[in-house]
């Protein structure tokens, strides 16, 4: 199949949903990570194709949403700095902080632009060398190589008013967290684009420590049906593996170029997660080596003590533990013109793909 319209085939579609209530004989859970899916399986009402043997739920898939209140925080004190440009994906600018967001102090003057990729703030940075030019880098393995290469673009052209404040994660570790905490998963279906870059070596310990399947999915409804056919046949055969239902854009290797990017300016360390705490060696640093474009090193900055939102579960919906309608605030006082919580903010994030799709 080469065309978007193949991928949404009723005929394939129902094909797909018949195996599955044929193979599907015990009740299981499987999760997504990964906030496409989410909002794929949303808005193509995957969930009311499937027998009740199948359930699933959302897990820490939404870059934005994982991230930590002092994160907005810390960005929101560097734009208040007069001498700073903040240059960020959109879908950043209206999520809360402890008591603001970079929406609200772009509206009373601050210097804050969205821009479409790394190389556009690159691009401010070269028009405005008298100003420190910060990129808010934020996303799993998908982003984080395009955030490393324009560190190194940045380097090798001497602008040394640039700076990436680093809020990059890895996914392993959260997908293992999940399992240890006890979180009914039954298999995963695993990340389309983080997988392109990482190649499928990164789950290898799934299957191996703790007996879950993992299957690589694209993100239309055939993609996501196939790949649920694949978990509910290795469960049924009590056969957990590592497959891919996305080949036509994932290898196993991955991109091998884009991890050497990534590894060559970023490395390891612990990092906070939004409902899981924090995960050992999940999160991106800047290496020292390339520190001179390291926000946090060297563009110091006073930021306010955190504060969390009150009535906001997004930490359990991370988890899986609740569904986004469980909240008391949602579709009421959180929605996606007002949110109260990250998970309500981006496209991504499962409270915006309920409220837009399942409300």
């Amino acid at each position: 199949m080469k065309y978007i319209d193949e991928y949404r085939d009723k005929d394939l579609v129902q094909k797909l949903v018949a195996q599955i209530k044929k193979k599907s004989k015990k009740p299981i859970s499987l999760m997504e990570v990964c906030g496409g899916h989410t909002m794929s399986i949303q808005k193509f009402g995957i969930p009311y194709l499937l027998p009740d043997t199948v359930k699933l739920i959302s897990g820490p898939g939404c870059p934005v949403c994982v991230s930590s209140n002092s994160f907005i925080d810390r960005a929101i004190a560097y734009s208040r700095l007069d001498d700073v440009i903040i240059t960020t994906y959109g879908d950043l600018i209206r999520v809360p902080g402890s008591t603001s967001s970079l929406d609200k102090e772009k509206a009373k003057g601050a210097d804050i632009r969205i821009v479409y990729s790394i190389l556009d703030a690159l691009t401010i940075a070269k028009s405005n060398r008298g100003k420190r030019v910060v990129f808010l880098g934020i996303g799993f393995e998908t982003t984080a190589p395009g955030s490393a290469a324009g560190i190194l673009k940045a380097q090798m052209a001497g602008l040394k008013n640039f700076f990436v404040f680093s809020s990059h994660k890895i996914m392993p570790p959260a997908m293992e967290a999940l399992i240890d905490e006890g979180v009914k998963i039954d298999g995963y279906i695993a990340p389309g684009h983080v997988t392109t870059i990482t190649g499928t070596s990164i789950y290898k310990d799934i299957p191996e420590k703790f007996g879950l399947g993992c299957v690589v999915s694209g993100f239309e409804p055939v993609d996501l049906l196939t790949a649920i056919l694949m978990l509910v046949v290795q469960i049924e055969n009590n056969d957990p593996k590592v497959e891919i239902a996305y080949k036509r854009v994932v290898k196993p290797e991955g991109n091998v170029k884009a991890q050497e990017i990534l590894y060559e300016v970023f490395e390891l360390r612990d990092d906070w997660w939004r409902g899981l705490g924090i995960l050992p060696k999940s999160g991106l640093k800047i290496r020292e080596k390339y520190q001179m474009h390291d926000a946090e090193v060297m563009v110091p900055v006073e930021v306010e003590p955190v504060k969390e939102w009150k009535g906001c579960i997004c930490g359990e919906v991370l988890k899986g533990l609740k569904n986004p309608k469980e909240c008391k605030l949602f579709g009421k006082v959180c929605t996606p013109a007002n949110p109260v919580g990250a998970c309500m903010v981006s496209n991504e994030g499962s409270c915006h793909a309920y409220y837009r799709y399942n409300k």
